[in-house]
């Protein structure tokens, strides 16, 4: 193996397993370090993270989707901020919500807290209790199962549909799309083509939904969004409500999945920790809030310095590509006793970073608090115990786990289990 000051974090395999060792020598350099590779510097401090997730004005969101790839322009002058807008082009990749800076991410972001009303979200989860209980009946009988393919990416794949009102008979459709496509974030295999992006397939889709629901309006969730209108009363452009759907249903994918799984790995690694959750469900909220932390599915992000700064004690050049290590920053032991250690009482686990901050924090992240902890509390009704599949993952002491191959991504390739079904 490669020692850490050669390996190259953006495509070497070896550390998709455990990152944490790569991400301490990081640490060990300092709160911010520049990679040898690619002119990215990461930031692994927890105060200096929050402190670039907070300041757009320095920091551009530019290439949150893009990564450590090169810029598709010459950073020129003092100031790129002109440059960053005229350079956004028509790929996806650089114009998403997630990506975009005040005031078009201002303007969008109002119109996406207006798509996401208290309302929608609790009949949302509502449903996400009938939906589960539903799910579990199928394959409570078989006594095993593959977690991710047979209850978390169905499960998380519905609950978006059914917050954005898609049609029931294109769930399995839109279901086979992300399936084809796989896990995108951070691949290291380097930028997918633009045709295989399942939002490029997801936004046709959208279209269609929303242009047919302004000509022919119905008593339905679809034309409530296709009537969506900005805060000063106007209606919404149909390329806005479509962009911000298929954004929505993508990013409510990947990252709930892998948590969900997450969670489960903690519980069959350990029992007594499962068997008290199970005494005591007032746990479950601050036992989801320490698997975000040391778990959560987006481990690296990225933003684009726009002006001439200084971070970490490093000096950042207009266009220095910054990596947030989130995975890092969320075991930061100036902030986290025992950064390390699981502890599903952590008094201060909801201050993890997974969720981001700033402007940027994930809008959808009550949705996914929702999703997690009505998956846990119906997987313990409906079982009265759950453990690897160990004739796939191996006994404990030399147990396999494969991660996905991932220098954004944090989450398990598969989970198979076996579980008891309650008599």
């Amino acid at each position: 193996m490669q020692s850490f000051e050669e390996i190259d974090f953006f495509s070497d395999n070896s550390l998709t397993y455990d990152p944490q060792p790569y991400f301490e020598y990081l640490r060990s350099k300092g709160p911010a370090v520049r990679l040898p590779q690619r002119g990215v510097v990461a930031v692994t401090g927890y105060d200096e993270g929050l402190a670039i997730f907070r300041n757009e004005e320095r920091y551009s969101s530019y290439n949150a989707a893009y990564g450590p790839n090169p810029l598709p322009f010459e950073p020129v002058g003092d100031d790129i901020t002109d440059q960053i807008a005229s350079n956004r082009g028509d790929r996806s990749t650089f114009n998403m919500i997630s990506t975009y800076d005040p005031p078009d991410h201002t303007r969008l972001r109002l119109l996406l807290k207006g798509l996401l009303t208290p309302k929608r979200l609790l009949e949302n989860e509502q449903f996400m209790w009938r939906l589960a209980d539903g799910m579990i009946d199928e394959f409570i009988g078989q006594g095993s199962m593959e977690f991710i393919s047979g209850f978390a990416g169905p499960f998380a794949t519905l609950v978006v549909a059914d917050l954005l009102g898609v049609p029931e008979e294109d769930h399995k459709k839109f279901r086979r799309i992300f399936t084809e496509a796989g896990m995108r974030l951070g691949s290291i295999d380097g930028v997918p083509p633009q045709e295989s992006n399942p939002l490029t397939r997801i936004t046709g889709h959208f279209y269609e939904y929303i242009e047919d629901r302004r000509k022919n309006p119905r008593k339905d969730v679809m034309t409530d969004l296709a009537l969506t209108k900005y805060p000063d009363g106007s209606l919404a452009s149909v390329d806005d409500i479509v962009n911000l759907s298929a954004f929505l249903f993508a990013a409510g994918q990947e990252t709930t999945v892998r948590v969900m799984a997450a969670m489960l790995m903690f519980l069959c690694e350990d029992p007594a920790l499962q068997a008290r959750l199970r005494a005591e469900r007032s746990l479950i909220p601050n036992f989801i809030e320490e698997t975000l932390r040391m778990e959560g599915t987006v481990k690296t992000g990225f933003r684009l310095n726009k002006v001439q700064t200084e971070i970490g004690g490093v000096e950042l050049d207009p266009g220095t590509p910054l990596m947030l290590v989130i995975s890092a920053m969320n075991r930061d032991p100036a902030k986290f006793e025992s950064p390390h250690e699981f502890r599903p009482d952590r008094s201060n686990a909801r201050e993890h970073l997974a969720f981001g901050r700033g402007i940027h924090a994930c809008i959808g992240a009550p949705l996914a608090r929702a999703e997690l902890k009505v998956t846990l509390e119906r997987m313990f009704d409906q079982t009265s115990d759950i453990r690897f599949d160990e004739a796939k993952h191996g006994p404990a002491g030399s147990r396999k786990l494969d991660y996905v191959p991932s220098y954004q991504a944090r989450g398990l390739a598969e989970l198979h289990i076996v579980h008891d079904a309650k008599a």
